[in-house]
């Protein structure tokens, strides 16, 4: 079920476009050969991914850690209910809601009754960012809520009695230890962030286009099956150089984390 709808979209990469839109089988490389015209949606996609994943880092990582470290056991639960419950509502709608936020009606309205005038949100690459980093949070706090959850105390108390700060104790053993949540978190977010296409059509406007939205376009309205297939080939390439690093990462970390418990 997975090998075969990938071995389709893969022969028809090689073919040509019928008279009447579809597929025409062919054996030719001109769709690859084409791929420079859909340059825009890779470079969008391909920096703002990269963007977004971080941007949810930092602001997941943290929280994570209040989460797991710092917070007291019993308001755990009820705070992690309030992570999730952005989820109960379609995405569609939360994209409406920031199409709010940031119109002309909104955060910009806002800026202008304080003297700043002229200030465009919505249908740039930020309000893209703003939508993604909104959506995707939440996949990324639980994979290192996790890590941090699992996280040996001891270790932190052996650390302090050693005499490490407490910067000395995150940078030396919380965040060495974290590190495949992190990882974890970061590729849960990247893989799905280079297939997105809802939030840049949405939050963009049609200005910023991500290869989704290039694949949505040749698949359903251009009719092109036959250089969408080699768009979606050349996006499934990336993945498995992504995923080849990802598991690289993996195991360094995992080497790493074992010699911390050691000690």
């Amino acid at each position: 079920m997975l090998v075969l709808p990938l071995a389709v979209v893969f022969v028809f990469s090689f073919g040509e476009r019928g008279p009447a839109g579809g597929y025409v089988p062919a054996f030719t490389f001109e769709q690859y050969a084409n791929l420079p015209a859909r340059f825009t949606a890779f470079k969008n996609t391909l920096i703002l991914a990269p963007l977004g994943t971080l941007a949810a880092l930092i602001i997941a990582y943290p929280l994570a850690y209040q989460l797991a470290v710092r917070t007291d056991p019993r308001w755990k639960t009820l705070l992690l209910v309030l992570v999730i419950v952005p989820f109960w509502t379609s995405i569609l709608i939360r994209s409406y809601a920031w199409i709010f936020i940031l119109g002309g009606r909104g955060i910009p309205a806002l800026l202008e009754s304080v003297g700043i005038a002229d200030v465009r949100l919505i249908n740039t690459p930020f309000a893209v960012l703003v939508g993604i980093v909104y959506g995707y949070l939440p996949l990324m706090v639980f994979p290192i809520y996790v890590s941090l959850e699992r996280l040996d105390k001891r270790l932190l108390e052996a650390s302090s009695d050693l005499g490490a700060r407490p910067f000395a104790t995150f940078r030396q053993v919380t965040l060495p230890l974290s590190i495949p949540g992190v990882a974890t978190g970061c590729m849960l977010v990247f893989i799905l962030l280079m297939g997105e296409f809802l939030i840049p059509a949405l939050l963009g406007g049609g200005k910023v286009f991500f290869v989704g939205n290039a694949l949505v376009d040749l698949f359903l309205q251009s009719r092109n099956w036959a250089f969408g297939s080699a768009v979606a080939v050349t996006l499934i390439v990336i993945m498995l150089v992504t995923v080849t690093v990802y598991m690289r990462l993996i195991g360094r970390m995992g080497g790493r984390r074992d010699d911390i418990s050691i000690m």
